[in-house]
């Protein structure tokens, strides 16, 4: 009988030496794989370990980069606090968060003036102060009202007087002592008279006299010459343009009275959002000032206007303010519930993690515990808690929420990478269409409070390139990035990632710049 003999070669003695230690450590890194495992593993001639495309609708398609996979143990698992969350299916909500300032109701605003032009004598009304209707906020020392209410004095004794005359006509012509030809021209003279008592008593009340002050105007009494300059709404005084001394005029602007009681929110809302948004959608509006007290509105208007140069338009909130908590000019963060959100995976917002430039999630392989796939993600919108992801998951899987980062840091300090597919496959998508080959990214770029996170970047000439812009503050001016040299404008929407492609054709530098010009960085082309 022979004897057969079994020869190992180096790279297996390697192997299986590092599997070892790997498992003396409490985290072993398995392999990057083509696709996730649905059944057991093969092992090639070559010694490489590929697992069978699984047929979930996630994974996937044959020929696609692969996923790195990261393996703990239970100890470790254990120890990083890993805690797994399903993905569930979201439809109820899409909400938008937009910037907002607080502007008073411009329907409750009013701007007082004075009716009679003089000089001002008094003022009754300070800045900030709440004031009710109809009452006095100035007096007014003016000669055209006295004018006006001797005019009227003078008309109304003449018209007395000629009522009498007029009564003692009557008498003689019922005696046959007067002609009626004179009662007929008393009467015409009386009309005339009544007529200019008339038009002298509409002067005084265009001037602002009640009908009881008229009534008591007479002769031998006091011509008064000072007016008085009344609110005409409750509310609250916002401007205060006179003082005592001034002379002014009917145009003049005095005062600047707001109710309050309700305020506007105006927001800005970018170009890609409009077909969500309509007259009627459900608004939360919330302040830095008063964070746990939400208020509740609509949106009441939308400007059929767009800015040029944000590519925006103003959308309007109107909230109540009983308390007058909310000051003008205050900044706001207003959500909208937006309309026609799509069906979608929904997952914590823990666990999302960035790794370089791509968006990626860590789902459980359900067949092996410990064992999580990295999956890159398109997220969608995001509400409190949650995320909306538009491909990379589907619900029913599991990915980790907390401890998403230990998983990452463990992915980080191994030096995993995705590996580049065997040699003769084509990178397809999951349509079955070749997939494109992935260019030299240009780097990404973080929006701070204190400026760009890297402000340089060098790239070489002649290749496509990719910048990656995420904002990750609302403290800072930076919500849109513009590169002058390239004519490209992009808004920046908070944490979500802003991807821009161009291809530097000659050595130099590319400037970037925010919409202020007042975040600056460069891009050195070599």
């Amino acid at each position: 009988m022979k004897t057969s003999h079994v020869t190992v070669g180096w790279p297996a003695l390697v192997a299986g030496g590092m599997g070892l230690l790997a498992v003396g450590a409490g985290i072993t890194y398995v392999a990057v794989r083509p696709a996730p495992a649905s059944s057991s593993a093969q092992s090639t001639a070559s010694g490489a370990v590929h697992a069978p495309a699984s047929d979930s609708p996630s994974a996937p398609a044959a020929g696609a980069s692969p996923d790195v996979v990261v393996t703990l143990t239970p100890e470790a698992a254990q120890r990083a606090g890993i805690v797994l969350a399903p993905v569930t299916e979201g439809r109820a909500t899409s909400t938008l968060r937009l910037p907002g300032v607080v502007e008073p109701n411009a329907y409750k605003q009013v701007t007082v003036t004075p009716l009679v032009g003089g000089r001002v004598t008094r003022v009754l009304a300070e800045l900030g102060q709440s004031v009710r209707r109809g009452q006095t906020l100035a007096e007014i020392f003016s000669p055209e009202l006295s004018e006006a209410e001797t005019r009227f004095v003078s008309a109304r004794a003449e018209l007395d007087a000629h009522e009498r005359e007029l009564q003692r006509a009557e008498k003689l012509v019922e005696i046959g002592s007067a002609s009626r030809q004179e009662l007929e021209r008393l009467h015409a003279e009386h009309t005339a008279k009544l007529t200019a008592v008339e038009s002298a008593t509409s002067r005084l009340e265009l001037l602002g006299l009640s009908e009881s002050t008229i009534a008591n105007l007479g002769p031998g009494k006091d011509v008064g010459a000072t007016t008085t300059v009344s609110a005409p709404i409750a509310g609250v005084v916002t401007e205060r343009a006179v003082n005592t001394g001034l002379n002014v005029d009917t145009t003049v602007k005095l005062f600047a009275v707001v109710d309050l009681s309700t305020v506007w929110i105006v927001a800005d809302l970018y170009q890609k959002d409009f077909s969500r948004v309509h007259v009627g959608t459900v608004a939360v509006v919330t302040t830095n000032a008063f964070p746990d007290a939400p208020l509740h509105g609509k949106v009441s208007y939308i400007d059929p206007h767009v800015n040029p140069q944000t590519r925006t338009a103003k959308v309007r909130i109107e909230v109540t303010n009983p308390k007058q908590e909310l000051r003008l000019g205050m900044f706001a963060d207003v959500s909208i519930e937006a309309a026609g959100a799509a069906s979608a995976a929904l997952i914590p917002r823990a666990a999302v993690q960035n790794v370089g430039n791509r968006t990626v999630v860590y789902a459980a392989d359900p067949q092996q515990t410990g064992r999580f796939i990295e999956r890159d993600v398109r997220l969608g919108d995001r509400s409190a808690n949650d995320v909306f992801v538009l491909s990379g998951v589907q619900p029913g899987e599991s990915v980790v929420a907390d401890g998403s980062f230990a998983v990452r840091a463990e992915r980080d300090r191994l030096g995993l990478r995705p590996t580049e597919p065997p040699v003769g496959v084509t990178p397809r998508t999951e349509s079955g269409q070749p997939a494109a080959v992935p260019q030299q990214q240009g780097g990404k770029v973080l929006v701070t409070e204190t400026g760009y996170e890297p402000a340089k970047l060098t790239l070489r000439a002649g290749q496509p390139r990719r910048m990656t812009f995420v904002r990750t503050t609302d403290t800072t001016c930076g919500t849109e990035v513009v590169f002058p040299s390239l004519n490209i404008r992009r808004p920046l929407p908070l944490n979500e990632p802003v991807v821009i492609e161009f291809t530097p054709k000659t050595s130099g530098e590319i400037g970037f710049v925010c919409g202020m010009n007042i975040l600056r960085g460069t891009v050195v082309v070599q």
